[in-house]
């Protein structure tokens, strides 16, 4: 007789994932949060945003130091679920592009044919566009060298070689902290705000939303970090070290864009 296999579970590659509380108590936080960006509006009552914020960040920490402990002490991230972990990773960061090309659409349709009600001109008048010489050239120097230095911190990894990884990716950090100084340092000095013509709102909104990318980043990078001086990657099994850098590479080639269009060209033009 054909011997029935009863536990085809016990035979294949993928993760099932356990009973966990995190994504209802995800969702509620969430809730939480946008009810108080409403009572925020139209009250300036910050606590309960700000409990939300708390809560989110709270299942947050616990939901993915569940998935550290399901991969690197459980073992049960396989190469299949690796893979299928990558591609999800993709297609999240390519929804982030559409994202941005959403902005950049918005960005042309003023630009190419600016209406009557701005003047017809871009930058409308009376708006003094950045140089683009100046900070925004500095900062896409910044930007691509940490994309630089993360690179060299993921072959060294590969090869390896911990300090070193270590130590070019506390560069990359640096590099990123300064960035978002020397875009904080340009907001304070603009002559508009996000309520000036369409241009105003086109580039806080762009900029912003950019900048927003990179403290993400940030965080992305901050964590990996601490993972590597924890030993809980190796030159073979560091997935959250490649989804970093992959985050960060895109916020890299985001910012090109932004500075080519929204910088370069508007000042051009």
């Amino acid at each position: 007789m054909m011997k029935m296999n009863f536990y085809p579970k016990l035979y294949q590659p993928f993760h099932l994932v356990t009973v966990s509380p995190w994504p209802i108590l995800m969702s509620f936080s969430v809730m939480i949060f946008l009810m108080g960006v409403i009572l925020w509006f139209h009250y300036k009552d910050l606590i309960f945003m700000i409990f939300g914020v708390f809560v989110m960040v709270l299942c947050m920490f616990q939901w993915w130091r569940d998935v550290i402990r399901e991969s690197m002490y459980q073992g049960m991230h396989t190469y299949k679920v690796i893979k299928g972990l990558s591609i999800g990773m993709m297609l999240f960061i390519v929804s982030e592009v559409f994202f941005f090309i959403s902005i950049f659409w918005c960005y042309f349709h003023f630009f190419l044919s600016p209406s009557i009600e701005i003047g017809a001109l871009w930058p409308p008048k009376n708006i003094i566009a950045f140089n683009p010489y100046s900070i925004p050239l500095l900062n896409t120097v910044i930007l691509l060298s940490s994309g630089v230095m993360i690179t060299l911190s993921h072959y060294t990894l590969i090869l390896n070689d911990k300090k070193f990884s270590m130590d070019t990716m506390m560069i990359t950090l640096l590099l990123a902290f300064i960035f978002t100084l020397f875009q904080y340092m340009e907001y304070k000095e603009a002559s508009f705000t996000i309520s000036d013509s369409s241009y105003g709102s086109i580039f806080f909104m762009s900029t912003g939303f950019h900048g927003f990318h990179v403290i993400i980043g940030s965080i992305f990078l901050v964590v990996t970090l601490i993972r590597m001086n924890n030993n809980s990657m190796s030159w073979n099994h560091h997935l959250c070290f490649e989804m970093a850098s992959w985050y960060w590479h895109f916020v890299d080639v985001v910012w090109l864009f932004l500075y080519l269009l929204v910088y370069f060209w508007s000042f051009s033009g």
